[in-house]
């Protein structure tokens, strides 16, 4: 968006300043390419980096290019199990699962699954952070 905006602007200048065509023309071309370069490349770049698993004990999220990131959210401290379809998403079939813990770092985001498959993942936690929840209420009972 910011550089199709920006190719925008400068082509129009370019079109209407005669005089200084070609110092708004030529930037415009500049960032048409790379904005085309970074369209090409940057899904394949993301597919290849992000990574998630789900366990009965955790949810599990590897992410990044430069800075690695990795983080697990424990299903007993799951408070939320959200699915997010915007309409981009919806046009390609995808979505977003978002777990939500009590955790300063914020929620573990899960992005760009198959629709179908994000709201099977999206039943399986709900099912199986209950499952948890209750066996942590039966857990504290015997305790005392």
């Amino acid at each position: 968006m910011l550089f199709g905006s920006a190719v925008i602007v400068l082509a129009g200048l370019g079109l209407l300043i005669p005089p200084a065509r070609i110092w708004f023309l030529v930037p415009a071309a500049v960032l048409l390419a790379a904005g085309l370069v970074l369209a090409l490349t940057a899904p394949r770049v993301q597919y290849q980096v992000h990574r998630w698993e789900t366990t009965d004990d955790a949810v599990y999220v590897r992410s990044g290019w430069l800075w690695r990131e990795w983080r697990a959210a424990p299903l007993s401290r799951v408070q939320t199990v959200d699915l997010v379809r915007g309409p981009i998403q919806r046009g390609f079939g995808l979505a977003t699962v978002t777990v939500t813990t009590a955790s300063a770092k914020g929620a573990v985001k899960i992005e760009a699954l198959d629709a179908a498959e994000a709201e099977d993942l999206v039943q399986q936690l709900t099912v199986r952070t209950q499952g948890t929840a209750e066996q942590q209420g039966a857990d504290d009972r015997d305790a005392t």
